[in-house]
């Protein structure tokens, strides 16, 4: 089987050749200079994506290493927490919480809807005592996204310290961490960064730090230790491990990327790119999965499986036939993701993705009327930039 012609995924995401030129850089002792200089510059500029003054970690390994560390490092037995679930990531959240020790308390929606803000307000009001509040902000599975903007503020004001999941929104939509008042976020870079998938990338505040020191359950002299980072490195001149010279190479150059191109018109890109993709399966006659476009997501299109069909026939006979790789649901629901992310959300990519899936609903026996989704996403595609302003 050769490699597929388009990765139109939900990440990892194709690269650029300058990503991959970082990646086969020479790799250097972790301690050379050049390499602690890099290392701090990458930190630095990541900050601008998260739009923070916190501390940034970038802990070895992929974004679900930062999720479980982060969550270890703020639960300690018996910590009330509320769990916003609205689709796969956020129940396995609580999966880890409640192995953890921490006395869960959830509010859950359908997979394809998002949690109310003002639901969280009233549960916070109505109990007491919740010192943690943990959320996705980007339900990736689902195709869906979260109001962290207001969710924030909410928390703070109720005394409890927010988590939040930005695995793949970061980059390519809107996030301001300190304007939000969000304690700890963690993103992966293989997702609208455009980066490897190597590295967790985590924004860290003072509030998150003092109760991770004060937490006996904490990890220490541990893989998962955030607060090794952060006594060793961050505040002094030590590595916990050896990190991947490589991967960090990789990721600086695609924040870099980024930054050149400006963090606004990324966001700008990737909300364009998404409404082009949505209006050329709601013109083809498909359903989307999330139950309103207010609630979808900027970085996937996630859009129905008709009946009769389940995505591994979908997916799979997209690829084998038309080279155009997909992703599923994984477990949100019997849908398929046209993911546009990094540099998949630009040109005609979304064109690309639509065809490729029109054609092979057609192939599998769907009336589908191809021809106009085709056409619905070219004219938001030709829409000039100033249309989004």
């Amino acid at each position: 089987m050769h490699d597929p012609d388009f990765t139109l995924s939900a990440g990892p995401v194709a690269v650029s050749p300058r990503v991959l030129a970082a990646l086969g850089s020479p790799i250097v002792y972790h301690y050379d200079p050049v390499f602690l200089a890099r290392f701090r510059a990458t930190a630095e500029k990541l900050k601008q994506l998260f739009r923070t003054q916190n501390d940034v970690v970038l802990m070895q390994g992929e974004a679900i290493l930062g999720l479980e560390a982060a969550t270890r490092a703020l639960v300690a037995p018996g910590t009330k927490v509320l769990n916003l679930v609205q689709g796969v990531f956020g129940k396995g959240e609580g999966y880890w919480l409640r192995d953890f020790g921490a006395e869960l308390h959830e509010l859950e929606v359908p997979y394809n809807d998002a949690v109310d803000p003002e639901t969280v307000e009233r549960y916070l009001d109505e109990h007491p005592g919740i010192e943690l509040v943990t959320v996705v902000h980007s339900e990736t599975p689902s195709g869906t996204w979260t109001d962290v903007s207001a969710i924030g503020p909410i928390a703070r004001a109720h005394g409890a310290l927010t988590m939040v999941d930005c695995v793949s929104s970061l980059g390519g939509m809107p996030l301001q961490v300190d304007d939000w008042e969000l304690d700890v976020c963690v993103a992966g870079a293989q997702k609208c960064i455009g980066g490897p998938p190597g590295l967790a990338l985590m924004s860290v505040s003072e509030r998150a730090w003092e109760r991770i020191r004060a937490n006996p359950a904490a990890p220490r002299a541990s893989y998962l230790s955030i607060l090794d980072w952060k006594e060793q490195w961050l505040d002094g001149e030590k590595f916990p491990f050896t990190p991947s010279v490589t991967d960090v190479y990789g990721v600086e150059a695609a924040v870099d990327e980024l930054l050149e191109e400006g963090l606004e018109n990324s966001i700008a890109r990737h909300a364009r790119t998404a409404t082009a993709c949505r209006a050329g399966a709601r013109a083809m006659g498909l359903e989307l999965w999330p139950r309103s476009e207010d609630i979808a997501a900027a970085c996937v299109t996630a859009i129905a499986v008709p009946e009769g069909l389940t995505d591994v026939q979908v997916r799979a006979h997209c690829r084998e036939r038309y080279g155009v790789m997909l992703s599923a649901g994984q477990g949100a629901g019997n849908l398929v993701r046209i993911g546009h992310m990094a540099g998949s959300a630009r040109s005609l990519h979304p064109v690309v993705g639509l065809a490729a899936l029109g054609q092979t609903l057609r192939d599998l026996g769907v009336r589908v009327a191809l021809g106009d989704g085709v056409e619905a996403a070219l004219e938001e595609v030709a829409q000039p930039e100033s249309a989004l302003a």
